[in-house]
Formats: structure tokens, sequence, C-alpha cells
């Protein structure tokens, strides 16, 4: 699963469910990949099942239910009906599914620890107060058998193997008399249309609730009125399906799916391929050279490329046509004029969040990543949830929110002159 932080599952054999990238890392996180906490996460069959599913339903009085709770074993999740009243769903083992869950608390009970990333800015590598991120933000169920089905669920099971939803939360009785309910600031997903291919085109998003049911979305993340119930979608995870936990977005990719996306061979091909047509400066004449992935995302090289985002022409790095009176990073192009950003490039090497093997001919505008078209495009058409309302479109390289008219730029590199 790729993490697009604001800001995707793999299954190349049997054994192997799904990869989540997250998106705004571009390969790594900048403390680098650790354990639990990285930038991508694939998911693979466990040596035992784990999965749970619904068992039997008690309604119990509401100050009783830390007592009823106190079997660390039993997966269960209550509904605070009032304080007087409440209903625990008990869990069972189910010996067809693995669990996975995810959430910003480091406890074991959490496979993927994804953090709040802030547009461009990378994840907060502290802890911090004002997180909107759940410790428990969701589960996904993965069968066993082929043909190796992913489901998505609100909520995780916490320390004690419960599920909380207080008298706040946004709960109700399904027309079937169980029970369903949503968190506090949601889980979302998107399904592509038309899959994760060169022709998709962003889907509309949902919201998923505790049993996994679809819902319109509420009229802001934390609103205790739920959406409509959308029947004929499910929360079965497609390739290229995001997932938005209010502060984190992640990108399910399948096996079949990244097998259609680029290597990270094919990338550095690419690199070379690019370098090895010596770009110049059209106005310095030197020679341009994107720099080696290797060296991480420091201070720019001497022999970087850079681009004006608003016309795509590529120069090395220059200290003239400064415009301060438009903002200090505002420069006019010498070929044709153009006001804008004046950003190096850099090469997106999250092999996941490529829809193609496209050659990189465009950037994102305004931080500079290098994709293919198809690539730039989809990103670029593809709004992510931001706060509680609002929906921006940005790069899955670096999570920094595209602006202009179209978000990214067609590239115009000059050749040797010799």
């Amino acid at each position: 699963m790729h993490s697009q932080a604001r800001s995707p599952s793999s299954m190349e054999n049997s054994s192997s469910w799904g990869e989540r990238p997250w998106p705004s890392y571009n390969g790594c996180l900048a403390s680098g990949d650790k354990g639990r906490r990285r930038s991508r996460l694939a998911l693979s069959r466990r040596p035992h099942a784990n999965g749970v599913k619904p068992d039997v339903m008690h309604h119990i009085s509401t100050p009783l239910v830390s007592k009823a709770l106190s079997n660390r074993g039993q997966h269960s999740i209550s509904y605070t009906l009032s304080r007087s009243h409440s209903v625990i769903v008990e869990y069972t083992h189910d010996s067809d599914t693995d669990m996975f869950q995810i959430g910003r608390s480091t406890e074991n009970m959490i496979d993927f620890v994804v953090t709040d990333t802030s547009p461009g800015g990378g994840a907060a590598e502290g802890p911090s107060a004002q997180s909107t991120i759940s410790r428990y933000a969701c589960r996904i169920l993965c069968d066993r058998r082929p043909p190796y089905t992913a489901r998505i669920y609100a909520a995780g099971f916490d320390a004690s193997s419960n599920i909380f939803l207080g008298e706040r939360a946004a709960k109700w009785r399904t027309p079937d008399g169980l029970m369903d309910g949503l968190t506090t600031n949601g889980v979302l997903v998107m399904h592509p249309a038309g899959g994760f291919s060169e022709d998709s085109a962003p889907g509309v998003w949902r919201e998923i609730s505790v049993c996994g049911n679809v819902y319109t979305l509420r009229d802001s993340r934390s609103a205790q009125q739920r959406g409509k119930l959308v029947e004929n979608e499910s929360n079965v995870l497609q390739d290229g399906s995001l997932i938005d936990l209010c502060g984190a977005t992640l990108l399910w990719r399948t096996p079949a799916g990244l097998l259609r996306a680029p290597t990270l061979k094919q990338l550095e091909a690419q690199r070379q391929e690019a370098n090895a047509a010596r770009p110049q400066c059209p106005v310095g004449l030197s020679t341009l050279a994107f720099p080696s992935p290797a060296r991480g995302r420091t201070a720019p090289d001497k022999q970087q490329p850079w681009v004006y985002v608003r016309c795509g022409h590529v120069h090395g790095y220059h200290g003239w046509g400064c415009r301060r009176e438009r903002g200090p990073q505002e420069r006019e192009c010498p070929l044709c004029r153009l006001v804008g950003p004046y950003v190096p490039l850099w090469l997106g090497q999250e092999a996941g969040l490529c829809l193609d093997p496209g050659p990189p001919s465009h950037a994102f505008a305004p931080c500079g990543h290098v994709c293919s078209e198809k690539t730039a495009r989809y990103w670029a058409q593809t709004p992510l949830p931001h706060g509680t309302h609002a929906f921006h479109a940005a790069c899955p390289f670096c999570g920094a929110w595209l602006t202009g008219e179209h978000g990214c730029v067609r590239l115009i590199f000059q050749g040797p002159l010799d």
C-alpha cells in the first residue's frame, strides 16, 4: 500500500495480498523506512489466520460495558446508545481471512503506523498533539484463498481487542436489526474509474463504515449525520483505490497492477537515457543531468535541471530574471518571458504511484517532480481530501498542492548544439 500522504497493495503470488504506497514520500520517509513506519507496506498471507467476523450481539447497561469487555481475547465492538443502554457485538475467529490494522498508534496490534503529512512537508516525526488520524484508524481483511479479495473497514481494534463508539459517535441500527457506525473523522475511499492504468479517471469519494458499508460523504468529516447508503458499491479494494485517514492518504496496489507499473530499474534506465541525451541550458549552454536517487533529495546538484513551471522551459540554475514584486520565487523565463515559479526538477522514485512506464516528460507545478504524461495528468485531476471540507489535487511524490491551470506542465528540453 502506498501512502500518499498528504500524501498503495500487491498480489504477486498466492501469498501476497497487496502493497500500500504512501503518497508524498517519493519512495522513502524522510527519516528512513523503519519497522512498521514505512512509505510502503506489502501485505502477505500470515502463517496463521487472524481475521474476525461478527458473531453475537448483546444489549447491556452502559455502566457494565467495561466489565463485559474484560476478556482481552474476545474481539468486540461497543455501541453506546445512551448513558444507560449499549450494544456489544462480539466477533469470532475467521479462519478464511487475515486482518491488518492501520493507525497512528505504535502499539503492537497496528501493522502500519501512519502520521500526519503536511502539503510538501513530509510526515511529522514526533508525536502530534493535533493529529487528526485515529490511533486505530482502519482495518483490512484479506481472503486467504483466491481471488484474495481485500476489504476495508473503519476503525481498528485496540490493545484490549475492542472498538468503542461513544455516545457522540455516528451510529445506527440497520434495517436487518444489526448495528453500524462511523469513526470521528471517518475513513474515505475512492476507487478509480477504469482501474489504475493509462485509461484511468478519478472516481467518487465515499465513506466506509465500521461494518464495511459504503455511504456518501457527510457534510463535514466529523458530522454526526451519516450520508446516504450506496447499495451498488462495496468496500472491496481495487488496484489504485485511495484510502484517506484524515491526515494521510494511502494508495492500494495489487500485484497484477504493479506488473503494469515501471520498476525501479526502468526508472533508473529512464534517468540515464535522459542524461545521455545531454540536455543543455539554452542560455548558459551548460549540460544538465538528473542526479542519482542515491544522493537523496538534498541541495540541488550544479548540473540539476530547473524549470519555469508556467511554460515548461528547462534551464540550468541561474540568478537572473527575478521579479520580487511578484514574490520571492517568481522568475521571468528568458525564452518566452512568462513569469512564474522557477524550481529544480526531481524524478519521481515511487514506482507504485505511476500509471504507466512512459518517459519522464511532465513535471508537477509547483514542486517540480517529474513523471510520465499520463501519470501527471491523472494525479492533477484527482482531488485529495484536506481538512473537514476541502479537496485539493496534490503531487503524489511530495504532497504539495498543485497550482496553475493544469497542475502539471510538459517539459521543454534543448538538446546539445554539437
